[in-house]
């Protein structure tokens, strides 16, 4: 029996790894794509550098209907932004930067062994396996590297208007978890779960807003944007208790994903 189980969980292990595998190519594949129309495009006109801060509202939501969104994370993403010109009007776009309070809260139905790799104070273990559900926040840090391609009109007066889509990796870098229904505020939050959180998160993404031109090659830039990633950021070594007790449990293996909408703000030089 023991054997079997070993088994079952070498295969799970297997199966994450290949999804993990095959996103990445798909990753890959779309970057490699990006640089290529930029290769066969006119000669490169110009190339832009600069920084954004913008603020986000993140939230998670699984595929299973007994864990559910249940709040939304304040967050900031802050970094370099590059544009790579290869017509007047048309860039790949890439970057480098932070994402701070990624994530969100899921509220689970049923009682059960949540963060099973973190080590959680065994007062606030209890209260999630004895408790009728847990309402579990999750609060990570990623470092980002976005591609895209930005496509934006022709100067009205100051102001040129853009839209851009794009596909990013992030690299977790930090995870803290809350469990907010706990009665031990001090000691059920702020409690490390990096080993519970995916390393990896990609998302796909569009936005659209206006550059504003304060002189001639400085321009401010304001706009709003969507992200939705498809990777599963948590990971499936939990057991939930079917009937409210440790006798009858099944796998967690639900798919969390992190989304979010971000009110982009930079300069360009």
């Amino acid at each position: 029996m023991q054997q079997q189980k070993g088994n079952d969980s070498l295969f799970s292990l297997y199966s994450g790894t290949i999804k993990i595998r095959r996103r990445m190519k798909k990753f890959v594949v779309f970057a490699t794509l990006i640089f290529a129309v930029a290769m066969v495009g006119q000669a490169q006109q110009a190339v832009r550098f600069g920084f954004q801060l913008s603020p986000t509202f993140n939230w998670m939501s699984t595929d299973d209907n007994t864990v559910n969104t249940n709040g939304t994370n304040l967050g900031l993403k802050l970094g370099l932004v590059g544009e790579f010109y290869f017509q007047e009007n048309y860039a790949v776009t890439t970057g480098l930067g932070f994402s701070f309070n990624s994530g969100g809260t899921l509220l689970h139905d049923r009682g059960g062994s949540y963060w099973a790799n973190s080590e959680v104070p065994e007062s606030c273990r209890f209260e999630m396996e004895n408790g009728p559900g847990s309402n579990l926040k999750y609060s990570i840090q990623y470092v980002e590297i976005p591609v895209g391609l930005k496509l934006r009109t022709r100067e009205f007066g100051y102001i040129r208007y853009f839209f851009e889509p794009n596909l990013g990796l992030g690299f977790r870098t930090q995870a803290n978890g809350d469990i907010r229904n706990s009665e031990d505020q001090d000691a059920c939050t702020d409690i490390n779960i990096r080993s519970d959180v995916g390393l990896f998160n990609v998302f796909w993404g569009v936005g659209g807003g206006i550059e504003y031109s304060v002189s001639e090659s400085t321009s401010l830039v304001a706009g709003l944007g969507a992200q939705f990633g498809f990777v599963d950021v948590t990971k499936d070594d939990d057991l939930v208790f079917v009937d409210g007790s440790g006798s009858n449990t099944a796998k967690e293996d639900s798919k969390g994903v992190v989304r979010g909408i971000v009110l982009r703000l930079g300069v360009m030089f």
